[in-house]
């Protein structure tokens, strides 16, 4: 079982964030959609530093460089914890004896970090490809290729789970079968029909 991370076992929003340091409204809006994108973000995924994307960011929202230096210091307030019902899905799968792995977009610099936080889940797992480290990101086939070869699995050995339709496509490219999450129920229900539980 390979499990996507962000949005699939833990919830993740920069809103999470700076909701504790913007009052709600047109202002916090205005920032996450203007300054924080998310598309600003990924170039972490992608594996390039902070210290040089907020510097490049500061350097264009000068009036923003508190608040976009907060996205560095406490990233993990933008992960409250884990999605509904899915630590137990997580433990049912471990007990069943299937083995986990993980292929997730998230920064090679802040990762250790939340991986330590969230050790509890992250011990069952046997490896975790980060794109960060990588230098490379879903859905492009090279990552999934990687993390195969570096599980030890064939295509057809394996059952991928991503929220993001790009990524559950990117998957079946290279010869996995994919599920789009929804929920907790749904996944379980689709993992018994699989016969992994």
């Amino acid at each position: 079982m390979i499990f996507d991370i962000g949005n699939v076992l833990y919830d993740w929003d920069p809103r999470f964030l700076y909701e504790r340091l913007i009052p709600r409204g047109e202002a916090l809006d205005a920032f996450l959609g203007e300054v924080v994108t998310r598309e600003w973000h990924f170039q972490h995924d992608e594996g390039r530093p902070f210290a040089e994307t907020s510097a490049e960011l500061v350097a264009l929202h000068p009036h923003h460089g508190e608040l976009i230096a907060a996205w560095g210091e406490r990233f993990l307030d933008s992960i409250p914890g884990p999605m509904p019902d899915m630590p137990a899905l997580v433990d049912e799968l471990d007990a069943a004896r299937v083995p986990l792995y993980a292929i997730t977009n998230f920064s090679g610099e802040f990762f250790p970090a939340f991986r330590r936080r969230e050790a509890a889940m992250f011990d069952r797992f046997r490896d975790i490809v980060v794109s960060g480290d990588e230098k490379m990101v879903k859905p492009h086939p090279q990552i999934y290729r990687l993390a195969l070869d570096r599980f030890g699995l064939d295509p057809g050995e394996a059952v991928f789970v991503d929220d993001n339709a790009a990524n559950v496509a990117g998957a079946e490219a290279v010869g996995l079968k994919a599920l789009a999450f929804a929920d907790a129920a749904t996944l379980r229900t689709q993992l018994v029909a699989l016969g992994l539980l």
